[in-house]
């Protein structure tokens, strides 16, 4: 069996990007992927089991380069400022391809999930570092059972379930986060 090439495993994922950015996830298929990249489809199913796990490549690539992305874009002086920041910044990405995107991974949503949980823990460890470096949080909220992580995760939670009801008010949430940290 020949060694599977990374470059054409990533021509073949930017070939697939291109088709749903251009005509949407559904017109993602082996057949095109492989007519675009001038290989037969068998060689496209050495690198992947067919669409779903092309869409779910596609779906994790795009959250990790949106994270990258957000790193350099949320640039507010406090922490509850940056929060509104990121759910606005998070919300706009759902609304476009990142969106159909994640729809689109209906036979391997569970794998999608379980794949999103390290993306999580990302944003997770990014939101402990944004409260830290936020010197008007009060220091005497924190003890062994109301960590700066678990909080972090309590928001990673709540504005994950916002962002999935489609909420475009952050501002209710927002208030809490505030009444907790600051007062």
């Amino acid at each position: 069996m020949r060694r599977k090439d990374d470059t054409l495993r990533d021509t073949l994922l930017a070939y697939a990007r291109e088709l749903a950015d251009t005509d949407g996830p559904e017109a993602v298929n082996i057949r095109s992927i492989a007519g675009k990249a001038g290989v037969a489809t068998g060689t496209v199913y050495n690198y992947f089991a067919g669409k779903d796990e092309i869409l779910l490549a596609l779906t994790e690539e795009y959250w990790k380069n949106t994270l990258l992305e957000m790193k350099e874009k949320i640039k507010a002086d406090n922490f509850c400022k940056q929060m509104e920041e990121i759910y606005s910044f998070l919300r706009k990405r759902i609304d476009s391809s990142a969106g159909m995107l994640m729809h689109s991974l209906g036979n391997v949503e569970d794998a999608g999930l379980m794949r999103m949980e390290s993306m999580k823990a990302v944003l997770e460890k990014g939101i402990v570092q944004r409260l830290e470096a936020d010197d008007k949080v009060r220091a005497d909220i924190w003890n062994e059972a109301f960590t700066k992580e678990r909080y972090a995760r309590f928001i990673m939670m709540n504005m994950i379930l916002l962002l999935k009801a489609d909420m475009q008010d952050f501002l209710f949430f927002l208030e809490i986060v505030k009444k907790t940290i600051y007062e």
